[in-house]
This record gives C-alpha cells, structure tokens and sequence, in this order.
C-alpha cells in the first residue's frame, strides 16, 4: 500500500542518500550565510534610535525668521509705533493752546508723533539687528563640526539687512532728513 516498514524505510538507495546529504548541506549553508549577513548589520540599540547626533538647528532657525519679521515691521510700522504715534497727538493737542503759533502747533500734534513712529521703527530694526547677528554668531560658539544650514544664513543675513536699512531710516526720520515736517511760514 504505500507503507514502509522500519527496514525499508532505513534501506534507501546510495544515489538518494546522497541527495538527500547535498540538500541539508545546502540547507545549512544557506543558514550559515544568512548568519553571517546579521552579523553584518550594525546592531540598533533604544538609544541610538532616541539620541540625537547633535543640536538640530531649530533655534537658529527660528531666531533668522524673527530677526527678518521684525526688520519687515521695523520699515512697514507696528501696533506699537501707531499707538505711540496716536498718543503723541492727541498729548500735542492737550497741550496746544488754541492761540498758539501754527508752527508750535505742527510741531506738537505731527512731529512728536512723527517721532514716535520712528523711534519704535529704529527700535525694532535694532531688534532685528542684534537677534541677525546672534543668529550668525552662535556656530562659533556651539557645536563644532555641525555647520548651519545655508536657509538659515540667508534669512539671518536679511534680518540683518533689513535691521540696517530700518535702523538708517529711523534715524533719517527722526532727525527729520526724510520727511520732515512742513514750515509754517
């Protein structure tokens, strides 16, 4: 029937108990190999996985996208520079007299607001000045051989450009070079 007995089973011919030899040894030789590949393979530990290599730069990125937000404000105006200035008017209308020159009059209810406007748009652009050069500064002061990424230099440098060019108007402005107030005569 199919069945073999304890000694037939045992008595198998030379041809296939060679082949049957040849397949194990393939066999183990296939697992050897694959051993050998693991063994290949660098071993990942928890904290390999968790540790970071170094700071990731997140920091400096976010302090060069400050530094160019507020040299943006610094030329465009803030909230704080349109109150200071709304401020500075209606102090210059208290204060004015009705009989006073047209002159003194200009100079109290638009120059001091004017001022104003320009004092916090030169404080914002140094703002935008002193947080650029932070920006720039801290790879000399942090993790040697980690260079910064190139995006965050550039929008450093334009923080810094645009602190500059804030800072320079500012002062154009409140020294009344740029746009100074009219002449009453």
């Amino acid at each position: 029937m199919g069945t073999k007995t304890a000694d037939e089973a045992g008595a198998e011919t030379g041809a296939q108990a060679t082949n049957d030899e040849q397949n194990v040894q393939a066999i183990e030789g296939e697992e050897a190999a694959g051993k050998a590949r693991e063994e290949d393979l660098p071993e990942e530990t928890a904290s390999e996985e968790t540790a970071p290599e170094g700071p990731s730069g997140v920091g400096q990125g976010a302090g060069a996208v400050v530094a160019a937000g507020l040299g943006i404000v610094s030329l465009t105006g803030s909230w704080v520079s349109t109150v200071a200035s709304a401020r500075e008017t209606l102090v210059g209308q208290l204060q004015t007299s009705s009989q006073a020159s047209v002159s003194k009059q200009i100079k109290e209810v638009y120059g001091d607001a004017w001022h104003a406007t320009a004092l916090w748009g030169g404080l914002f652009a140094l703002a935008a000045l002193i947080v650029g050069v932070v920006v720039l500064a801290r790879p000399a002061f942090g993790a040697p051989g980690k260079p910064q990424a190139p995006w965050v230099k550039s929008v450093a440098w334009g923080g810094v450009a645009l602190g500059i060019i804030g800072l320079f108007l500012a002062v154009l402005k409140y020294t009344d070079v740029l746009l100074g107030l009219p002449s009453a005569s």
